[in-house]
């Protein structure tokens, strides 16, 4: 295992400004421990001895399996189902009702950074139990786009299998006998929740064209890893994805203030989140 004494400032300063450029995560001074300790299994299964050595393995070409592999192990996959409560409050009581009066063909909604999949799997029961009640909504067809930066973490969310575990954190026990069955590896998600979902990797940092537009985004806990500039720039290009008056979703810690003034901020007693300015 590589060692942060190993590390000199130099290499550390390389990495760093690779990060940022690859997917945007600013570190902070002093994370040596952080980068080799989530550095150490993929350097030992490559074969690499030191942080040099890994640098000029992913300088040589601009995209490599190899980058791929030192994002994942340095970006966050923290998650669970309804995360934070009042977002899905907001989306079940607020959003979906709104989004019901104006649409006359479904809804599309982005979660972006979904790591393992519940949040776009929360979404999509919500979308659900919303519709047990109302059989005739124009609602039926909508769509949700998941994306995130890690392959790895997609294939997992793909597949929809999560054991008791994983399950326990925050999912109600009336939504898992409803939409999940068992099976040899743990539980699965129904195929009526699946289906309305598409799953795509998505680098924040790089273009959206091939997205489409949305009603609402999706964005949590993802931008605080951000500098300032790159967060600007994100709230703006996803207002540009965004339907007039559609919704935008932050982190609880998260706001647009400062970075767009495309948005307002809607305080209700469902939570707080933001709407594109017509």
């Amino acid at each position: 295992m590589v060692q942060s004494n190993d590390m000199t400032e130099t290499e550390y300063l390389a990495f760093k400004a690779f990060l940022e450029q690859r997917c945007g995560i600013l570190l902070g001074e002093g994370k040596h421990y952080l980068v080799t300790s989530r550095l150490a299994k993929l350097m030992r299964d490559q074969g690499i001895t030191s942080l040099g050595a890994l640098l000029t393995a992913i300088q040589q070409v601009r995209h490599t399996d190899l980058h791929d592999k030192v994002i994942d192990a340095m970006t966050t996959n923290e998650t669970s189902w309804f995360r934070d409560g009042s977002p899905f409050t907001a989306l079940e009581k607020e959003i979906i009702p709104r989004l019901e009066e104006k649409t006359t063909s479904g809804c599309r909604i982005w979660s972006a950074a979904c790591s393992t999949g519940q949040e776009p799997y929360t979404i999509s029961m919500i979308l659900s139990e919303y519709l047990t009640t109302h059989a005739q909504s124009r609602l039926q067809r909508s769509d949700i786009i998941a994306t995130d930066i890690s392959s790895r973490v997609l294939d997992e969310a793909k597949l929809g299998i999560y054991d008791d575990g994983v399950l326990g954190r925050g999912l109600p026990t009336t939504l898992k006998q409803r939409y999940f069955s068992a099976v040899e590896q743990g539980w699965a998600v129904e195929d009526n929740i699946k289906r309305r979902i598409r799953f795509k990797q998505q680098n924040l940092l790089d273009s959206y064209a091939s997205l489409g537009h949305f009603d609402v985004i999706f964005c949590r806990n993802v931008l605080i890893y951000f500098s300032a500039e790159l967060k600007a720039d994100i709230m703006n290009r996803m207002a540009e994805l965004l339907n007039p008056g559609g919704y935008l979703v932050l982190g609880a810690s998260e706001t647009t203030l400062n970075y767009s003034d495309k948005f307002r901020m809607i305080r209700s007693p469902a939570g707080v989140y933001f709407q594109r300015e017509s």
